[in-house]
């Protein structure tokens, strides 16, 4: 039997297996440290599989096992591959097609409201056909150059043969698989941030004629808003903040790395009040908040095969009382930027709503950067101002 058989078979298994409870990544790098006879090539062509089958979303999900993934790497691919070419060939001669012409090939109909059924939650500005069907592609690894060394990163890239294309004079985007950790000092030289990420600081920079005092990231996650904002407005204080202390205790390591010392830390769940924070008041107040993740589907595509529409609501609640608490530590004058990393409406336009009418703040922008047509996520970010 072809080994692409067995691939087959062996993401059957998995895909079996698997409920959505974590990350894919995750699962299947245990998977894989239990089933020692995959090799690394064995690895990724059968991971690979697995991606593509959820790429399909909502969609086909009568159809039997094998064929929903052989259709999902036919319609995932762009170039012939070996795989394909044993199990359909007459697929694999079309796979350079355009993708509408794709869809003619396939055995069952696939349309938009098909992968992505939530139409009618989006947030006002998409392109609904086209942000549906971007989840069919891999996005492109954005690097985000921090200043004083973008000559050196592109120099060390170019000496690693890395192909990359340059968006500006920090942004530089290249394949997913680019191995760049083993080219330059991540977080000292460079931070892999999406491209989005890195364009949500266009909010604030005409804003503040002089640099902000005091910066409060209320959700820092993995930090790498902090780094942004520290980078733009370099002799401001820093305080950062989480629901968790090892989540800081990661975020602390990251921080050495990038160089960033002289800041404050605390844990702090925002979802009560009369929170105690350090620093309070503040000039500006980044709420980077929980929400779906749905902008980001094509980079973890199990989320949108298992999503379940409950969670927005869920979300939206847990983000009106976050950016609300977060909104008291603002001095007068001082300035909120919203983020969420969705794609609905609920946890969005409907969360500033609720900030103007009981927060009493004023908004100054909205925007949705979009991402689906620049092989990037797509972000939502809103600045407004206490008055």
């Amino acid at each position: 039997m072809s080994r692409f058989y067995s691939y087959i078979n062996t993401a059957k298994v998995i895909l079996l297996a698997y409920d959505g409870d974590r990350p894919f990544a995750l699962f299947i790098k245990d998977y894989f440290k239990q089933q020692k006879k995959h090799g690394s090539t064995d690895r990724k062509q059968i991971a690979h599989i697995c991606y593509c089958y959820f790429r399909l979303g909502k969609a086909g999900r009568n159809i039997e096992t094998d064929q929903r993934m052989i259709t999902a790497l036919f319609l995932c691919s762009t170039h012939p591959n070996q795989i394909l070419s044993t199990l359909a060939a007459e697929l694999n001669d079309a796979v350079q097609l355009s993708l509408e012409e794709k869809l003619g090939k396939i055995e069952f109909p696939l349309h938009a409201e098909d992968i992505f059924p939530w139409k009618k939650g989006l947030s006002d500005g998409m392109d609904y056909t086209s942000f549906a069907m971007s989840h069919l592609r891999q996005p492109h690894l954005f690097v985000r150059i921090r200043p004083g060394f973008e000559g050196m990163v592109e120099k060390k890239l170019a000496a690693a043969n890395i192909t990359f294309n340059k968006i500006n004079e920090h942004c530089i985007s290249m394949d997913n698989s680019s191995k760049v950790n083993d080219v330059i000092e991540l977080d000292k030289e460079a931070v892999v941030q999406d491209l989005n990420s890195q364009r949500v600081g266009e909010l604030v920079q005409l804003v503040f004629k002089e640099q902000p005092q005091k910066i409060w990231d209320c959700c820092a996650a993995s930090g790498g808003k902090s780094i942004l904002f520290h980078d733009m407005f370099p002799v401001a204080k820093l305080t950062v903040s989480d629901i968790r202390k090892s989540i800081l205790n990661t975020l602390a390591k990251r921080f050495q790395q990038a160089g960033i010392t002289g800041y404050r830390s605390i844990v702090a769940d925002l979802t009560k009040s009369k929170i105690q924070i350090p620093n309070s008041p503040f000039d500006l107040v980044i709420c980077d908040a929980p929400c779906t993740g749905s902008g980001t589907w094509g980079r973890t595509p199990e989320q949108l095969y298992f999503f379940d529409e409950k969670k927005i609501v869920y979300y939206a609640d847990l983000q009106q009382k976050i950016s609300y608490e977060a909104s008291k530590h603002l001095r007068p004058g001082g300035y909120l930027l919203y983020i969420t990393c969705s794609v609905f409406k609920k946890e969005n336009e409907d969360v500033i709503k609720k900030l103007e009418d009981d927060a009493g703040l004023k908004l100054i922008e909205m925007k949705l950067l979009k991402g689906y047509d620049q092989k990037a996520d797509t972000l939502f970010a809103a600045l407004l101002q206490k008055p």
